[in-house]
């Protein structure tokens, strides 16, 4: 497409206020705007796919304490997103038609730095969901911070998210014996078990959920991969055999309700005694580790060994509703929107 086929205007998503509790369409206005002009070193992207994820209901805040900056009331938000290149810079690498992933979603054209993009290449990962999965946060949690090893039993909770349906695929496969999730549905549970190959759920509300656990692994657990935090987090660290590696890779039962900490009460001598290793893991701190990770997670998808389950909404309009059914789980998988 060149510039004088654009439109003249295309839609973006605003944070139209700040919320205190549960997101509701009050939050968001979907406003018309001209189509913006890229500057010198800029590239205009007509974005495709984005996809929406809990940590941006955290950086709703005014203070989110997160690496990058809060949202602005009356701003568009942000999040990532597939789109095409539609004009680059003169001499650069860029070129019209180009597919490349970012972090200007939420609007249907982008203007981004050109050296900010990052190339999506479908002969290394085959499908563009997969540029907008959590799988290089799945990847660390389960590389980094279970350490997951042959014939572990692992524990993933909020297995039925984004990150956790990649996590527990990538614990089976780095030799994990026995994989058990956790979840707020049966709905959910029965596709973790009959689609993604999970041995065991436990459901949030059916019960106490160490009880649950101590069923579902009577030996005990080995490593944990945890996206939840609270109860589930306590569970786990109470289940963890001598030597366990726990990695703390998210906080939904903060990020739901738009919280900025998730206090756990724990037992620290125990964990001292049992030699729990317990530690927090971000992409930011360990990019080294996601050296291996495009070659073996593309390989594992050409070859049928991992899926990307996904809920596609369609239109930009449909984006507010996707966070908020997101936060309120209602869907399995990466939530990502077509623009």
């Amino acid at each position: 497409m060149s510039r004088s086929n654009l439109p003249a205007t295309h839609r973006e998503v605003r944070l139209a206020a700040r919320p205190e509790r549960a997101l509701d369409p009050d939050h968001f206005a979907v406003v018309e705007v001209p189509v913006p002009r890229p500057g010198p070193g800029q590239a205009l992207v007509r974005n495709r796919l984005m996809s929406v994820a809990a940590s941006l209901r955290t950086l709703m805040r005014g203070d989110a304490g997160m690496p990058m900056p809060s949202f602005e009331v009356g701003r568009p938000l942000s999040a990532p997103a597939v789109g095409e290149v539609v004009t680059a810079p003169e001499g650069g690498t860029l070129r019209p038609g180009d597919l490349v992933s970012h972090w200007a979603g939420f609007r249907e054209y982008a203007v981004v730095e050109a050296d900010a993009v990052q190339p999506v290449d479908l002969t290394v990962l085959p499908d563009p969901v997969a540029y907008l999965s959590q799988g290089p946060s799945a990847w660390i949690g389960v590389v980094r911070g279970a350490e997951v090893r042959d014939g572990d039993t692992v524990f993933v909770s909020g297995a039925a998210g984004g990150l956790g349906t990649l996590a527990g695929q990538f614990a089976r496969l780095r030799g994990a014996g026995r994989v058990i999730g956790s979840t707020s549905s049966q709905r959910k549970a029965d596709y973790l078990v009959e689609t993604l190959g999970y041995d065991a759920v436990v459901l949030r509300g059916a019960g106490p959920i160490e009880d649950q656990l101590r069923k579902a692994a009577p030996e005990g657990i080995d490593a944990v991969v945890d996206t939840v935090g609270g109860e589930q987090l306590r569970a786990a660290l109470a289940l963890a055999r001598p030597g366990a590696r726990v990695g703390l890779i998210g906080a939904l039962s903060a990020q739901v309700s738009g919280e900025d900490t998730a206090p756990v009460e724990i037992d620290t001598y125990s964990l001292i005694v049992r030699g729990i290793e317990v530690r927090g893991v971000s992409g930011a701190r360990h990019r080294d580790a996601l050296a291996e990770y495009p070659e073996t997670f593309g390989r594992w998808l050409r070859e049928g060994s991992v899926t990307v389950p996904h809920t596609r909404l369609s239109g930009i309009d449909q984006a507010p509703r996707a966070l908020m059914e997101l936060l309120e789980g209602h869907h399995i998988g990466t939530v990502v929107v077509e623009l």
